[in-house]
């Protein structure tokens, strides 16, 4: 085997890969280039940025496969049979199951449900007192998500769901769960009000829900409803049997927290790239002022600017820092280094994203190179590549747009300081350290 040079493990260097591992990614970019390798106790990890590099982890599907049990180390927080953690057939199947629904999310009436969201969620913020961008954006997201899993928008059932996600999300993410997974000795139930006994509860609770859901589709089948569990319900497995609750239930964590966390991340940060970048705003509002009164959903996802200022926005930050893991199962050469079965490979979609020779000035905000170049799917992946991109990609974009031309068109806000952001790992995702502080002027 020919793997390509690395740093030599340290606890410094593991500290600053826990601590802040975009600047790890950064220091390890300049210094080894494109490919290097990443020793994780006996077995090599071999990063990737190169966009040929991409191409060929991607497509080279029998030496390198995507196999799901990389993951099993997250199955407490997104399933035993959630789609993160399936391979081959039944990974296929359940993605397969899973897209028709997003895709039938992007209508016209669910995207005024989207503008509707945005607008009550911002009509609560006081003029002239400051807000945290990113919080108010997660409570956006989540009730944008709820239809489109669950199907619904309203009532006792859909309060419950909501108030429930919110506390499974922020616990996720919480030092308590983590600290609880890292030393398997402290997952024992000690009850509620133990750390990983109140993981257990909230799943219990989520748990109870979801069967009285499941129970009701059964009972009052509906061909019309559109959502994830109403198609779930009805579907079949790859072996044509119905599909059983737990694997049903495993499907929606990863949704959630990607419906959630990644969209309100991506939103976050295009708002402060608009007030702080000067021209960007004017233009964007230029954009949709020349639609006129009436902001058709489908006309506001077809503006060529807007489009731009979301790209670079995930340019900079993608949803996915990292793709998910693959390993070598046949012997393999890949950028002239010859990998052996046992090998793990991740492309870095971070340091692609940041490459000179496709994005000059890489640290600036210029949406602009989205109007002047078309990028491949291994120049520009913020979503993943290969089998294991995000099926959400499409709704996640539809959703990000719209939140944000409801905000531009419908109010005035501005950023509370001048600090430069800083992005801040929160599970898979980075949004700016701060929260971003910004002030509602008014209405527009």
């Amino acid at each position: 085997m020919n793997l390509p040079d690395g740093p030599k493990t340290s606890p410094r260097l593991l500290n600053q890969f826990e601590t802040d591992p975009l600047a790890f990614m950064d220091t390890m970019g300049d210094r080894y280039g494109d490919i290097f390798t990443i020793m994780a106790d006996s077995i090599p990890l071999v990063i990737i940025s190169n966009p040929e590099g991409m191409k060929q982890i991607f497509t080279n599907a029998k030496e390198i496969t995507a196999s799901g049990k990389l993951n099993q180390g997250g199955e407490s927080v997104v399933g035993k049979y959630g789609l993160l953690a399936l391979d081959g057939l039944r990974h296929r199947n359940r993605r397969k199951l899973l897209m028709s629904p997003m895709r039938e999310t992007q209508t016209q009436e669910y995207g005024r449900h989207i503008c509707r969201v945005t607008e009550k969620v911002m009509n609560q913020l006081t003029i002239g007192k400051s807000f945290l961008a990113y919080p108010t954006m997660q409570k956006i997201t989540l009730e944008v998500v709820l239809p489109s899993l669950f199907g619904l928008h309203q009532g006792e059932r859909y309060e419950q769901f909501r108030q429930l996600f919110s506390n499974l999300i922020s616990y996720a993410r919480s030092r308590w769960l983590d600290i609880s997974l890292s030393y398997p000795f402290l997952k024992k139930d000690l009850g509620r009000w133990s750390p990983w006994g109140y993981w257990l509860h909230l799943q219990r609770q989520f748990d109870s829900l979801l069967h009285i859901e499941i129970e009701e589709r059964h009972q009052q089948v509906n061909p019309l409803r559109s959502d994830v569990l109403s198609e779930l319900v009805l579907a079949c497995d790859e072996m044509g049997q119905p599909m059983t609750y737990e694997y049903i239930r495993d499907l929606f964590p990863s949704l959630l927290f990607g419906g959630q966390d990644a969209s309100a991340t991506a939103i976050s940060w295009s708002l402060y790239w608009i007030h702080s970048v000067p021209g960007i705003r004017d233009r964007l509002l230029e954009e949709l002022d020349s639609l006129g009164e009436s902001l058709e959903p489908a006309k506001i996802i077809a503006l060529p600017y807007l489009n731009a200022v979301c790209n670079e926005s995930l340019r900079i930050y993608p949803t996915q820092v990292v793709t998910f893991p693959r390993l070598v199962e046949s012997p393999i050469e890949v950028m002239d280094y010859k990998l052996d079965p046992g090998t793990v490979v991740r492309g870095c979609i971070y340091l692609t994203h940041q490459r000179e020779d496709l994005y000059p000035q890489p640290k600036q905000f210029r949406p602009e190179r989205f109007l002047e170049k078309e990028y491949s799917p291994y120049e520009f992946l913020p979503f993943g590549g290969g089998a294991r991109r995000c099926p959400g990609e499409l709704l996640a974009l539809f959703e990000m747009k719209l939140v944000l031309a409801t905000i531009l068109s419908r109010y005035q806000l501005a950023l509370a300081h001048k600090r430069v952001e800083k992005p801040k790992a929160r599970g898979v995702n980075y949004p700016p350290a701060s929260g971003l502080k910004m002030v509602m002027l008014g209405s527009r």
